[in-house]
């Protein structure tokens, strides 16, 4: 049978067994008397067994009042617990007269909704254990309990201590999985025994029924497993007509299934105490004797006592260790938090340092994957198999999170690298976008050692019905364990959770700031446009007075001037002159920033052939013009008006930075990628240094002095630029120093 299969019986099972109501048995053990009282004290229901301790028949009891039995202060004392609440449970020390002498009880008295439950198991005499036999019995178990902090070593003292109170043959601790299968983690036990030690035992073994009974009702007790249980008379409550609830009931008759279990186990006395955490049922300390064996109710109680003390240390040092590595995530979940906060790329923030990726999740591999970009960490499968891992997973992930111990057995193609990735975490950041973060972890094969094959109690009927039956031997049966890693823990479900939160946070929040600081970055942008429009059009009124004036002083008053001041008077007209160059540099860039592409078809030839004409009107060019078109140009959209001043900037600086004796000038297109139309503008000039074809763009940078070829400001590629990134497009160049230069742009 395979593990699933396995899984699937045992469901099946359980859910049989689970059916069987255990807490409504109408008997109880041997060893006491029960009597159910209505409020008013009148005996309604009655164990078979009045005759062996009180002399009397049970018919002689029914309908009698409860005075019937005790004397009035022992009634007035039992009439008083129907004051409190249901489930509460009292005991006292009671003496009845039964054939003439005075017989004593231990009276353990608990309510339900109907009736108040009354049990009485004959005792010696009304000696009680003292406060001082109590006290050394457990005081020293509970300091030395509270000294031990390894929990190992805390659950061994405490099977060595229960063994020492109770005097059983051996005494286990026994704690449960998630699944409720359980094993023997510490134990107590006479020399002579096998042990139990580490042996597991499957869920079967004590089904979800029994563990509900035990969490409810905290101390079990069955001195003699082979007697017979006592009937209940009448069988149901005579007013509601339904099995009386025995759930807190210390003499509660036991399962058949669960006598047949202990009898094939070699048990004849059985003490249980539930260890709790949290509200839960963690484990159980089960103590077994060979030979029946009676506890004092006083002994039982210590024992229970002892079990509270237990279960509240239990979760403090069970706390502890845990506590330790939730603040180690914690720690790690603080640095992830600061680097994703400061980097800008929080995938670089995640996986540097890599070990503290995969410390987060105690894995040994992990993958980053953002949209088709994955990034592998540590050991992992390739990254053909993590893309097909992911595509499967997308599958399969619920919510945010999807995680197994055993990838394998829902992933077949898995099986392949179960060396790196039999256990998968896998963390869904984005809703999206396929954002998620992968943990990997490796086979772990594994021993378990079972008491008895876990498969035993399981049995197909000829009907086809699965049922559970008791097994019959608890020999140590091997099972190896394979395809699987170790489990994921609870703490690291959370700390991978608690990433994304801190991920999804983080970036949405540097998203909103980026957001802010474009749309402050376009207001700025806007009313620095408007602030160089109008300052650069104030500019042009006064100096142009300023040309005007120095102009006419030569014009008109040279003769009365000597020659230094007409010297000056021309270097104002010549500065008056480049500054007005810069302003209408400055004024085109800003009416650029304010301009709206007007785009629309352009056939290129008819632009460039109107930018030529242009050129040969000039008398500077119309010499040396030599402008060549390899094949006819593409019609496009665009701005024409723009377009038309990218070409005659280019073809200008092509014509102007050129000492060569016949210059000239290619325009052409190509095409890249996705067949985008690249165009050129090609010149056999000087040439550019390779350290300034990055600069030559920006604003009024120029690389050569003002009085080399012609002059300039340096703004006019800055205006191109400007332009294709209007057009959305790029601007580049090619260039060697002597031989030439080829601008290329894009127009999109």
């Amino acid at each position: 049978m395979s593990q699933s299969e396995e899984t699937n019986a045992q469901k099946a099972s359980l859910t049989n067994h689970d059916r069987r109501a255990i807490h409504l048995p109408g008997s109880i053990q041997p060893h006491g008397v029960l009597l159910a009282l209505s409020s008013q004290l009148e005996i309604l229901q009655v164990s078979n067994n009045t005759q062996q301790y009180f002399g009397k028949a049970t018919q002689d009891l029914l309908g009698q009042s409860l005075d019937s039995l005790f004397d009035a202060r022992q009634t007035a004392t039992i009439k008083q617990c129907w004051e409190k609440n249901i489930g509460s449970v009292s005991s006292y020390k009671v003496a009845i007269i039964t054939n003439h002498q005075e017989q004593f009880f231990d009276c353990i008295v608990h309510r339900t909704a109907d009736v108040l439950i009354v049990e009485l198991e004959a005792i010696a005499s009304s000696s009680e254990i003292s406060f001082l036999s109590f006290h050394a019995l457990v005081s020293d178990a509970i300091a030395q309990m509270q000294r031990i902090s390894n929990l190992p070593e805390f659950l061994n003292l405490v099977a060595t201590e229960v063994r020492k109170i109770t005097g059983f043959d051996r005494v286990m601790v026994y704690q449960f999985d998630l699944q409720g299968a359980g094993a023997v983690v510490a134990e107590a036990k006479r020399e002579d025994l096998s042990p139990y030690l580490g042996l597991h035992y499957p869920a079967t073994d004590i089904p979800a029924q029994s563990r509900d009974l035990y969490t409810r009702c905290q101390l079990r007790f069955i001195p003699d497993i082979n007697t017979q249980a006592v009937n209940l008379v009448p069988i149901d409550h005579p007013i509601s007509h339904q099995p009386l609830d025995l759930s807190l009931s210390v003499l509660r008759s036991v399962d058949a299934c669960c006598i047949e279990f202990h009898q094939n186990m070699g048990v004849g006395a059985l003490l249980v105490i539930s260890l709790m955490q949290e509200g839960k049922l963690w484990g159980l300390i089960s103590c077994h004797h060979h030979t029946p064996k009676y506890l004092p109710y006083e002994v039982r109680k210590i024992c229970e006592f002892l079990g509270q003390i237990v279960s509240s240390e239990l979760a403090h040092k069970v706390s502890h260790s845990e506590w330790d590595y939730e603040v180690k995530l914690k720690a790690l979940q603080s640095d992830f938090l600061a680097s994703i906060s400061q980097a800008d790329n929080f995938i670089d923030a995640l996986i540097k340092p890599e070990i503290r990726l995969l410390d987060i999740a105690s894995a040994s591999g992990a993958a980053v994957c953002l949209d088709n970009e994955i990034t592998l960490v540590g050991a992992t499968p390739n990254l053909e198999q993590v893309c097909a891992l992911i595509e499967w997973a997308e599958t399969q992930v619920g919510e945010n999170l999807f995680y197994t111990d055993s990838l394998a057995k829902l992933y077949p193609d898995g099986v392949v690298f179960k060396d790196t990735a039999s256990g998968l975490l896998l963390l869904r950041i984005s809703q999206v976008r396929r954002y998620y973060i992968l943990w990997f972890r490796p086979e772990v094969i594994q021993t378990v050692n079972w008491a008895g094959n876990p498969n035993a109690s399981i049995r197909l009927d000829a009907d086809g019905t699965v049922t559970l039956g008791p097994r019959k031997s608890f020999a140590k049966w091997q099972e190896t364990v394979q395809l699987t890693s170790l489990p994921w823990k609870q703490s690291e479900l959370d700390s991978a959770i608690a990433l994304r939160n801190a991920i999804v946070g983080i970036v949405l929040s540097k998203a909103d700031e980026l957001a802010k600081i474009n749309l402050e970055l376009e207001r700025s942008n806007r009313e620095l446009s408007s602030f160089a429009y109008a300052a650069s059009h104030d500019l042009k009124e006064p100096l142009r007075g300023i040309y005007n004036y120095s102009t006419v002083l030569i014009e008109d008053y040279a003769h009365v001037l000597d020659a230094e001041a007409i010297e000056y008077l021309e270097t104002v007209v010549t500065l008056s002159v480049r500054m007005e160059a810069l302003i209408n540099a400055l004024l085109r860039l800003a009416q650029l920033g304010k301009a709206q592409l007007r785009a629309k078809a352009i056939d290129i030839n008819e632009l460039i052939t109107q930018v030529i004409d242009i050129f040969h009107a000039s008398r500077q060019y119309s010499q040396v013009l030599d402008i060549r078109i390899p094949q006819p140009l593409p019609t496009i959209s665009c701005d024409a008006v723009l377009v038309n001043e990218v070409f005659s900037n280019l073809i200008g600086n092509a014509l102007k930075y050129n000492d060569k004796p016949e210059q000239w000038v290619e325009i052409g297109y190509g095409k890249g990628e996705n067949s985008a139309l690249i165009f050129y503008v090609r010149d056999n000039g000087v040439g550019i240094p390779e350290h300034h074809r990055e600069t030559i763009f920006r604003l009024f940078k120029r690389l050569h002095s003002q009085e080399k070829f012609g002059g300039g400001v340096g703004a006019g590629l800055a205006i191109v630029k400007k332009i294709v990134e209007m057009h959305n497009g790029q601007i580049w160049v090619e260039s060697t120093v002597g031989v030439g230069s080829t601008f290329y742009f894009t127009l999109e």
